[in-house]
């Protein structure tokens, strides 16, 4: 009885050219259409590992982490100086699905700086602000503003320690006048004080105390006022 041999199955040659076509694990530069390049690592044709990409429009440059073709992990963010030819850190610190998400440190063009906790993208949890004039605040933050418990201080020694909303002094807080030896402790809304007691605080030592003591401002009914006060707010916003 005749043996009949059948050929062995294969794959399309384009299976395989496919296969070795896909870029997995460490890769020298490769460079997109237009422009770009990336240096890295790969996972399924994806950018995933560790890795630097580098911008050819903006000359931007980001070294670290990436997962599945976005920036995830930790990271560095530069971009090109122009004047300088020098490249200049914009962010350092964690990132998630291509967005700073965790803590790090934003470099902004002015000189201010911000240290702290990021989510999607904008300032939100516990951070640090270092602004252009010399003031600070650092404090709870939300959807890139200051908002909940946070203290404030300027450059002339006055300081601000209370509620914040939207970036604006809002509920119970004591500003303190080092200055002239005052505390103003009570509410606010909207960065403005609705009600409140007025102190000497440290007058004997203070360096510009007023001429004349400060009379005490007290109101029967805070709550009432702060919710009233409320009550504009919101509808104004509305």
């Amino acid at each position: 009885m005749p043996v009949i041999r059948y050929p062995r199955l294969r794959d399309p040659l384009f299976y395989e050219w496919d296969r070795k076509a896909q870029k997995c694990g460490l890769r020298h530069t490769i460079y997109a259409v237009n422009g770009d390049q990336y240096t890295g690592e790969w996972l399924d044709n994806l950018k995933h590992g560790k890795g630097t990409q580098i911008w050819k429009s903006s000359g931007a440059i980001y070294s670290g982490d990436w997962k599945f073709g976005k920036r995830d992990g930790y990271g560095s963010y530069s971009i090109l100086d122009p004047a300088t030819k020098e490249y200049k850190r914009v962010y350092t610190g964690w990132w998630e699905n291509d967005r700073r998400s965790g803590r790090g440190t934003f470099f902004y063009p002015n000189g201010e700086i911000y240290e702290g906790e990021w989510s999607n993208g904008l300032r939100s949890g516990w951070g640090k602000m270092h602004y252009k004039d010399g003031s600070t605040y650092e404090g709870q933050w939300l959807m890139d503003q200051p908002s909940g418990q946070g203290l404030l201080q300027l450059p002339n020694g006055n300081r601000y320690n209370g509620g914040w909303k939207d970036g604006k002094k809002h509920g119970p807080g004591k500003y303190f006048y080092p200055d002239k030896g005052q505390l103003l402790e009570g509410i606010w809304v909207a960065d403005i004080p609705k009600c409140g007691v007025l102190v000497e605080f440290g007058r004997e030592n203070a360096p510009a105390p007023a001429e004349l003591p400060l009379p005490e401002l007290k109101l029967q009914d805070p709550a009432g006022v702060l919710a009233e006060a409320q009550a504009m707010f919101d509808d104004s916003h509305n």
